[in-house]
Parts: structure tokens; sequence; C-alpha cells
């Protein structure tokens, strides 16, 4: 085994000790005496570890120290597989609450926008301010813009107060060369803001198609109406 395979072992057993160190059971508890709490939370009392372990072993439990610190240690009657599972979940809740939040970027080319493309942005914005993240808004000043700061100003004033509802300014608008940059941050609670589908449109009626049968009868018709006409058109000569 190579160095890199030793130093990996001990990396390994480094953390098992931890573990061990942190939470000990069954034939790991030390303290000679210890104060038992059974799976049902009710306190049996100060007695030597051999009896409370011989109690959980009696009940199909395990033997866990939970106050290794105190005098004499408590120790609880669990299931250990389920007591691990349950810390490894209120950790990871933990994690997810202390997440750093995201910075998402929004750029736009020039602080002379529309107000059309402006709408459309500010509905990007409470959609990223809805999940959750933090937003820095970047605007580009070019040719003249440069000379004219305010427009970057103003424009960042407009995004402010359509988005007091849910977000607040945690940092304020900054020109650094071509581009003026402000930080928004959601306001507890945002949520995105689900844009209304239109209304489907009423179905179109279908147009009626004639069944064979009734054309057959249309043609017969068309046929006997044909010698009508003949008839006709000889009178109207003979009459001439």
């Amino acid at each position: 085994m190579g160095r890199a395979g030793a130093s990996i072992l001990f990396a390994v057993a480094e953390v098992i000790g931890k573990i061990e160190r942190q939470v000990r059971v069954n034939e790991r508890i030390r303290a000679r005496e210890v104060r038992l709490i059974d799976e049902n939370g009710v306190q049996l009392g100060i007695m030597p570890s051999q009896d409370a372990l011989r109690i959980a072993r009696e009940r199909q439990f395990d033997l866990i120290e939970v106050a290794p610190n105190a005098q004499p240690p408590v120790c609880r009657i669990m299931d250990y597989g389920k007591h691990k599972y349950e810390q490894a979940k209120r950790e990871r809740e933990t994690r997810k609450k202390s997440k750093a939040t995201e910075v998402r970027m929004l750029r736009m080319k020039t602080p002379q926008i529309s107000q059309h493309d402006l709408d459309v942005k500010i509905r990007k914005l409470r959609e990223l301010l809805g999940e959750g993240s933090k937003v820095r808004i970047s605007v580009r000043f070019r040719g003249r813009e440069m000379s004219r700061p305010q427009l970057g100003t103003d424009l960042f004033n407009r995004i402010r107060e359509m988005l007091s509802d849910v977000a607040h300014v945690e940092g304020e608008p900054r020109r650094e060369g071509r581009l003026m940059n402000m930080m928004l941050a959601p306001k507890p609670g945002a949520r995105p803001v689900k844009e209304k589908k239109a209304p489907p449109e009423p179905p179109k009626p279908k147009k009626e198609t004639a069944t064979p049968d009734a054309q057959e009868q249309v043609q017969e018709e068309q046929v006997a109406e044909r010698p009508r006409q003949v008839e006709d058109t000889q009178d109207s000569g003979e009459a001439g």
C-alpha cells in the first residue's frame, strides 16, 4: 500500500474515531454508573452501566450515552439506527438553512430602457427574488450616457419602487467605469408572482359535412332539373 492509501485509511480511521468519541453506545460506555431513561422517556434511576445495558438488550434496543458530562452520565434506551437517521436529518436541515444565499445577475444594456422592456425585467426580478436569491443589477453606459450618470440612478429608483413589496436594497447604486450596480435582497416571505394564463379560446363551430345519402339526393335533383332547362330553351327558340 502506497502513502496515498495509508493517508486515506488514517483519515477514515480518524473520522470514525471522532464519531465514536462523540456518541458512546452499548459496550463503549465507560462509566460505572449511569442515570437511565427508557425508550418512553421514563427515568429509571441511577444504576450500574452493566444493568442498564442488560435492560436495553432485554427490550431489544441500544443503550446510548446522551449526556456524557453529567454526573453520573445520562444514558437512554433507543434504536441507535433510528437515532443516527434523525441526527443526520437534523444536520441536513441545519446546513440547508445556513446555506449561503445565491447571488444572481441581471444586466441591462442601457439606462434608457423602454417601459415594455423594463416590465419584462421586473417580472424576471420578481421570479429570482421569490426563489430566495439576491440579485445584482448591472447597467452599462454607452457613448454620451457616460456623462449622464443620473440616468442610471433614476432607473434604479424606479426599479426600487416597483419591487418595494418583495425586495429591499442591500447595496446602493455604485458607478464602476461604464457600469452601475445595485444589489437587491428578498424580503422575508417573498414568493414568485405567477403570470396569469390567458383563458382558452372557445372551440370553433365545425362545418357540417353532407352525408353520402344527402350528396346523392342533391345530384339526383340536379340531373332532374337539366331536362327542364333544355325544354325551356327550346320553347324560347320556337317563340323567337
